[in-house]
């Protein structure tokens, strides 16, 4: 039964989608369920914006090669930088699902976007991704210069998944004295595997696109050990210490069961002495950001993006 809290236009989305009929995602394999979202994003998730350049590049990790796409602004750029860690679980999308949300943020902050693709489980189960991403993270900072990126405005972003590996980057980044984030923008993020067992997810745990028996299989997929789900780095919620960490913009959505998770994660941020800025987009469901040939709203989130990451240059350049 759909909510009343739902936005219109997602309702009319979701009673479509119910009527095509298709098995559950988590009914498929790994390999099918990454068909399944690649054939049915184009008018979905709407054109690119306007760019001075895509470029596919190969870059080196522990485990061999990792892909990374790299979004270069019209002009130039401002300076900024964002590594982008994409969502879907770890298990489904790559870096043609995300063009859209990726060439929007690079067009409306002026930042250069190095989109990175993480090895997906479970192929490649925890920690597989945070490794990879760590080394992206690196990797985009020891080649700041010639990518057009001023390192004193770095920062990190993602999704859902890969918005639970942007805060992971951001921890491990102070913690092992990794390159210095000036800011995380965290969309939907996942922050804690350990339990599915949040007011959000009661109250979204079926029909309203991301279900319970969903990330349970993500979770199944992703987790090597059922006890990995209490480590922080697939857990951030239940890290020690968040303080030091840059400043953040949280994003949920009112009708996702990862709501509640994402806003507790903004609290403990904010009550670690972080600044933070989060915001509910009302009536939208997981995932809204990525349905922007449909959704208004997910335009609204890349502006509030773009614009975050904006005053992030304005700030570092009065401090010079």
């Amino acid at each position: 039964m759909y909510s009343e809290k739902l936005d219109r236009n997602v309702r009319t989305l979701l009673e479509a989608m119910a009527a095509l009929g298709l098995p559950p995602i988590e009914s498929l394999t790994a390999e099918e369920a990454r068909k399944r979202v690649s054939e049915n994003r184009a008018e979905l998730t709407g054109a690119l914006e306007p760019l001075a350049s895509v470029d596919n590049l190969r870059i080196p990790g522990p485990a061999g090669e990792i892909p990374v796409r790299v979004y270069t602004p019209q002009g130039g750029g401002s300076g900024a930088g964002v590594v982008y860690f994409h969502g879907g679980g770890w298990v489904v999308c790559d870096l043609d699902t995300h063009d859209v949300p990726c060439s929007a943020i690079a067009h409306r902050s002026g930042a250069v976007v190095v989109a990175v693709d993480y090895r997906l489980a479970p192929e490649h189960k925890f920690p597989a991704a945070v490794i990879d991403s760590y080394a992206a993270l690196l990797w985009v900072a020891e080649n700041a210069p010639r990518l057009g990126i001023d390192p004193k405005q770095l920062c990190v972003c993602g999704d859902s998944a890969g918005g639970n590996l942007a805060t992971v980057m951001a921890i491990k980044s102070r913690d092992e004295n990794g390159p210095r984030i000036a800011f995380q923008a965290l969309v939907y993020p996942v922050t804690n595997l350990s339990s599915l067992d949040t007011g959000s997810y009661a109250e979204f745990a079926e029909d309203h696109y991301l279900t319970k028996s969903m990330m349970d299989w993500f979770r199944d997929h992703y987790l090597a050990h059922p006890e990995d789900a209490r480590n922080p780095d697939a857990s951030p919620l239940l890290a020690r210490d968040l303080r030091g960490l840059p400043p953040a913009l949280v994003i949920t959505a009112e009708c996702d069961p990862l709501r509640d998770e994402g806003e507790a994660y903004a609290k403990r941020l904010r009550d670690a002495g972080v600044e933070v800025t989060q915001t509910r987009y009302a009536g939208m469901i997981h995932p809204f950001f990525s349905l922007a040939g449909v959704l208004p709203q997910a335009g609204e989130a890349y502006q509030q993006i773009g614009s975050a990451i904006r005053s992030v240059g304005r700030q570092t350049a009065a401090s010079v």
